[in-house]
């Protein structure tokens, strides 16, 4: 079965959007990942869970958008960044497509952080336009909140830049993509600074010479597909019962 519209003929796709009113829009961000993980690492989680979740709902996926706005991480050679405003004007017209098209329910999987924001402001412009239905899965956080008994760390050495749960995730869904050989560990101790609350702005290159934040050594396949499964599980539930 073809879930992504992108692979779906003009007339596949005309008889599959009158068959559900869901659509799951994944998007990414082409940046570093380590030494041991593609660039487009955030894209691929995002366009892997899509899949699971249409497969167990039948919902359609949306074609996905691959860049973002990486300005902290644009030190790196590998990193692609776009403006905030470019992103969101792309999203935009990608949600207005999808409008007319007759969806009722939007369901974001969103693989990177500086995203979020953005699709959380079109979210509100569109409900409150057009009576749709949307939510968003803020991907490397749900899997933080939702890892307990899995990782064999916890904090930033887990779920830091390209870490444990990173690795992980990459590992279960293209492990022909992963080098565990450029695998490294980064003590994230001095990433993040105190108060809690306070933020302070340095490039990402001033605390990871690897691009990793973190402990990237023990991410392995059997932690990547629980985690997966996990969260794919939940989503679903939720989709059910709330959405």
């Amino acid at each position: 079965m073809v879930y992504k519209i992108k692979e779906m003929s003009w007339s596949e796709f005309d008889k599959r959007r009158r068959e559900t009113d869901t659509v799951i829009i994944p998007s990414g961000a082409l940046e570093v990942y380590g030494e041991h993980l593609p660039i487009s690492s955030d894209c691929i989680a995002a366009e892997g869970i899509a899949m699971k979740i249409a497969e167990r709902t039948g919902a359609l996926i949306a074609p996905t958008i691959e860049m973002s706005d990486s300005t902290s991480l644009n030190t790196f050679v590998g990193t692609f960044s776009i403006k905030k405003e470019v992103f969101e004007a792309y999203m935009n017209e990608l949600f207005v497509n999808l409008i007319k098209y007759g969806f009722k329910k939007f369901l974001f999987i969103t693989g990177h952080a500086g995203s979020v924001g953005p699709i959380n402001s079109l979210a509100f412009k569109y409900i409150k336009e057009y009576g749709i239905k949307c939510a968003q899965v803020d991907w490397w956080r749900y899997v933080a909140i939702n890892g307990d008994g899995i990782f064999d760390s916890n904090g930033r050495v887990a779920h830091g830049h390209a870490s444990e749960s990173g690795t992980s995730v990459l590992l279960y869904f293209r492990p022909d993509l992963v080098d565990m050989d450029k695998a490294t560990c980064v003590n994230p101790e001095n990433y993040f600074y105190e108060p809690a609350g306070i933020y302070q702005y340095f490039t990402l290159d001033q605390k990871t010479k690897s691009g990793t934040v973190g402990d990237a050594t023990i991410g392995t396949y059997e932690k990547g597909e629980l985690i997966v499964e996990r969260c794919v599980d939940r989503i679903v539930e939720f989709m059910s019962k709330k959405f």
